[in-house]
């Protein structure tokens, strides 16, 4: 028997679901902790609680407004997300986290500037209730920042239980059934995977001695895993990509996902390379430069810091276009990212984006891009499909790496040896026919030969 939700399967029509896929239901409430109080986790706790009191729309969640096709055109179900899966509701979410500063989520919210102020005086109320917890944290990871609302003493071990009360402390203070954390703080600089994240023994080992090579990300990954929480990744930093942490969550039979949220410019390049790979039109460059002023683009100052950006940045047009494959079209074209902090900007970015392409006979053509977003606006709703997503899988019994939640991330996780998808069509038909799956509905091939045999 699949758990319920708001609306029954019986009173919408919907089938009886898949036999494999046990869903608990989503009683009690949810608690969301979040690593980094910052912008963008100011504006999700805002824009939840806005949505809760009826004074806004949830514009860009998948989970609130988005529909899902079953079976055939013909058959007109087009039933909400939220009411085809049983998610958490809105009302059950309860917020927690950490950070350097010791600013609540109000006064975070108001220095970055994200929201206006009488919007935002609206919610004093709940946001300035949301106090962070000390943050684990190195400055040899985020170099351009620093504060004062840290954990100081012990080895990182000690700071990882350390996480382990603070969780244990906010799951009983708030009576929270079920949480999900999700990484929304600074980026940290870039490093590959070492021998202390090989094995869980050896990174539990490397934890008690202190291993320069375990980022404060990991820390946190590690004590969300160990407390039985869902995690997901949304900065580039190497976090649970790694085999010690994927053996935690298997062992523990949970799930994670990342990483980097998939806001701005790398959203406008799944949309624009798919379209120009499908028509098989060539292309000679691409270059892409951003200016930003937010605490974001302040951190992305320090090259360190920079290059796990530029990594996720740069994977996302070679994994699209597939130069191996087509040669004649992409073999060696010139692609390169530039990210630059212009304070008076604030969180409000622009990013530029200078694409070369060919067409008939070599014939050389331009587009070009100028799309002023704002960075936390467009990863707001992101930060909520993903808590919602990852405690339904959670509830489902899906553990390790959550592919079907590509859709979301730059540098998406997949198994290893396994190349992503990048291809936001594809990852968006990936993560409704899992859906499809959950609830033992076909899986939309989009074939459409029954309609004129």
């Amino acid at each position: 028997m699949l758990g319920g939700g708001s609306t029954s399967k019986e009173s919408n029509g919907l089938s009886s679901g898949n036999d494999n896929v046990k869903i608990a239901p989503a009683d009690g409430k949810l608690g969301v902790l979040i690593p980094g109080i910052g912008a963008v986790s100011t504006t999700f706790i805002a824009g939840v609680e806005a949505i809760k009191r009826g004074m806004a729309v949830p514009v860009g969640s998948l989970t609130q407004l988005a529909t899902i096709r079953l079976g055939k055109r013909t058959d007109n179900r087009t039933p909400m997300i939220k009411d085809f899966v049983p998610l958490a509701g809105l009302d059950d979410l309860v917020f927690g986290g950490w950070d350097i500063y010791e600013d609540t989520a109000y006064e975070a919210a108001a220095n970055a500037r994200v929201l206006e102020a009488p919007q935002l005086e609206k919610l004093r109320e709940p946001l300035s209730a949301i106090k962070p917890m000390k943050a684990v944290f190195d400055q040899e990871y985020v170099k351009r920042i620093n504060g004062p609302n840290v954990k100081e003493a012990g080895s990182k071990m000690d700071k990882a239980e350390m996480l382990l009360d603070d969780i244990r402390n906010f799951q009983e203070t708030n009576g929270v059934s079920r949480s999900v954390m999700i990484w929304c703080g600074s980026t940290e600089v870039f490093h590959r995977p070492a021998a202390v994240h090989q094995t869980l023994k050896d990174f539990e080992c490397g934890l008690m001695k202190n291993d320069p090579e375990i980022a404060p990300s990991q820390i946190y990954a590690y004590a969300a895993l160990k407390s039985g929480i869902p995690f997901a990744n949304g900065a580039p930093n190497l976090t649970t990509d790694m085999p010690a942490l994927l053996e935690l969550a298997r062992e523990r039979n949970i799930p994670v996902c990342g990483k980097d949220f998939k806001t701005g410019q790398t959203f406008m390049k799944t949309l624009i390379a798919p379209g120009l790979k499908a028509r098989m039109l060539g292309l000679s460059g691409w270059f892409s430069t951003n200016i930003l002023g937010n605490r974001d683009g302040e951190v992305l100052e320090d090259p360190g810091s920079f290059k796990s950006k530029e990594e996720t940045k740069l994977s996302v047009l070679d994994a699209i276009l597939q130069p191996k494959l087509h040669p004649e079209l992409y073999k060696d074209f010139y692609h390169a990212v530039r990210i630059n902090y212009y304070p008076p900007r604030g969180d409000s970015k622009e990013g530029w984006d200078n694409i070369d392409i060919f067409g008939w006979l070599g014939y050389p053509m331009q587009i070009k891009i100028d799309f002023l977003c704002r960075d936390s606006i467009l990863a707001a709703p992101l930060v909520l499909d993903l808590v919602l997503f990852m405690d339904l899988a959670q509830r489902s019994g899906m553990r390790g790496i959550q592919e079907w939640l590509s859709f979301y991330f730059k540098a998406p996780m997949t198994a290893p040896g396994l190349y992503p998808e990048h291809d936001i069509f594809i990852q968006l038909m990936k993560l409704k026919n899992t859906l499809r799956w959950m609830r033992g509905e076909d899986l939309i091939t989009h074939l459409g030969q029954e309609y004129y045999d």
